[in-house]
């Protein structure tokens, strides 16, 4: 069975967040959780894209000398892109209000980076999904906050979340990548890996 050829193999995911945990728990993968500290620093000049490409290949390097070859390491780093600059995860209350205040009545991008690494090489990739919220009032994003406190989120919103369910009017691309993971080319990505490794 094409699961059982992945699950063969040690995967090891870099990542505290329990919606990539899910995802992959969703698609039938056994993983195990390993986070090495990483200051989720890169250049200024880095547009949305190339943004989440560094830090994810950055993450991914943090395991480079300690990978044997029956390991996978996957890493990932998702981005609210808005008008030219990134809007990361906020700091408290009043960073999530001017975030969200900032995200209303417009559209912006969600970017996820993702490295695979292992022994076969490193495989990087993108996707890039658009988000349009309708009119935000005050009252329905100082609800949001108190209600779900969005405080590790990028953008300071969760999709699935009740902002997701009652604000956001329009997606084009990848719902699961504004959770976190975008699920579909992560899992094709995968088998290709798998299969080079079956070779090695």
């Amino acid at each position: 069975m094409f699961l059982d050829n992945i699950n063969k193999f040690r995967l090891i995911l870099a990542s505290k967040s329990p919606r990539r945990q899910q995802l992959l728990r969703d698609l039938g993968l056994k993983f195990e959780v390993s986070v090495k500290d990483y200051a989720e620093v890169y250049p200024d000049d880095l547009p949305g894209e190339d943004i989440a490409l560094y830090v994810s290949r950055e993450k991914a390097k943090c395991f480079r000398n300690d990978i044997i070859r029956t390991e996978i390491i996957i890493t990932a780093d998702t981005i609210v892109w808005s008008e030219g600059r990134v809007l990361s995860k906020p700091a408290g209350a009043e960073e999530a209000r001017l975030m969200l205040r900032d995200l209303s009545d417009k559209t912006h991008e969600v970017i996820t980076g993702v490295t695979l690494l292992s022994l076969a090489g490193e495989r990087t990739f993108s996707e890039t999904t658009e988000v349009t919220f309708d009119s935000l009032s005050d009252d329905e994003i100082d609800y949001y906050i108190e209600q779900y406190r969005p405080f590790d989120k990028a953008g300071a919103y969760g999709i699935q979340e009740w902002l997701g369910l009652a604000a956001c009017s329009r997606i084009e691309g990848s719902f699961f990548n504004v959770v976190g993971l975008p699920v579909n080319k992560f899992f094709r990505e995968l088998q290709s890996l798998v299969s080079e490794m079956e070779h090695l």
